[in-house]
């Protein structure tokens, strides 16, 4: 089994257009290919317009037809919390993610820039890296209140630039404790490890930290690995990394999709990216 359920393309901020994708997907053995383009939202400008998100839709479903028996495609979305999608039936599955922190009146990005980033903590939390990670943790737990979100995309996207740790050890456990309290508030969902910063430079390990995957193991939380794919070269980017780590982190299984639910399978039932 090779598959991935994070994939960007030319619709949203991807580098490739669908069916580029899929053809990349299946020169690089791929079983499954999800497409999860940035559902349309106001405050963000790199997700897909509302004629585009339609466009998208449609192309994805044509692909879906041409490619039977080659590859299995599945439409999904990747909605953000600030603007969930209106007709979650559309869709074959649902990544809900948080990109942005909600601060008094004012909404910033938290994966745009290392530059960005310093500015949110120091003008809006003085300077509290942890008063800026409480923020963004009371975000993600509110995606509990969207069960059309199937899969919890990079629960730890605001550590996108911290893998010098220069913000906080991954290990604090006063930073854990906020985290592991997210996990708890979404727990019975179905939280992604994510190599798309890895893709980018930005990180040398997956979404979450190790730490983090411990804890969901502990907790009965269960995994599917995705790329966040918006360069079709780096689809399987990492995966071989990424496996050993969750097999570090106590997992012997990790979840497929079939079409209409997700089950698990055995880990090394997975390929790698070698």
């Amino acid at each position: 089994m090779k598959q991935n359920m994070h994939t960007h393309t030319t619709w949203c901020d991807g580098k490739d257009t669908p069916k580029e994708m899929v053809e990349t997907a299946i020169d690089k053995g791929f079983d499954v290919l999800g497409f999860s383009g940035h559902g349309h939202c106001f405050c963000d400008d790199v997700s897909m317009s509302e004629t585009g998100q339609k466009a998208y839709m449609a192309e994805v479903r044509k692909l879906q037809r041409a490619y039977a028996g080659r590859i299995r495609i599945y439409l999904g979305i990747e909605e953000d919390l600030f603007q969930p999608v209106e007709d979650p039936e559309d869709f074959d599955y649902i990544i809900g993610s948080v990109h942005f922190i909600r601060h008094e009146d004012k909404i910033g990005s938290v994966d745009e820039s290392r530059s960005r980033t310093d500015a949110m903590v120091k003008d809006w939390f003085g300077g509290d890296f942890l008063a800026y990670a409480k923020a963004y943790y009371e975000n993600v737990q509110e995606l509990r209140r969207h069960p059309e979100a199937d899969i919890i995309g990079h629960v730890d996207l605001l550590t996108k630039y911290n893998e010098d740790e220069s913000y906080i050890t991954f290990d604090d456990p006063r930073y854990l404790k906020l985290a592991c309290d997210t996990i708890d508030a979404l727990s019975g969902r179905l939280f992604e490890v994510n190599t798309g910063a890895i893709a980018r430079g930005y990180r040398k390990r997956p979404y979450p930290d190790i730490h983090l995957m411990r804890y969901m193991h502990e907790h009965g939380i269960p995994l599917i690995l995705n790329s966040d794919c918006h360069d079709r070269r780096q689809l399987d980017c990492a995966f071989d990394a990424a496996l050993d780590l969750i097999v570090q982190a106590g997992y012997r299984e990790l979840m497929t999709f079939d079409g209409s639910r997700f089950t698990p399978l055995p880990i090394e039932m997975f390929q790698s990216s070698k």
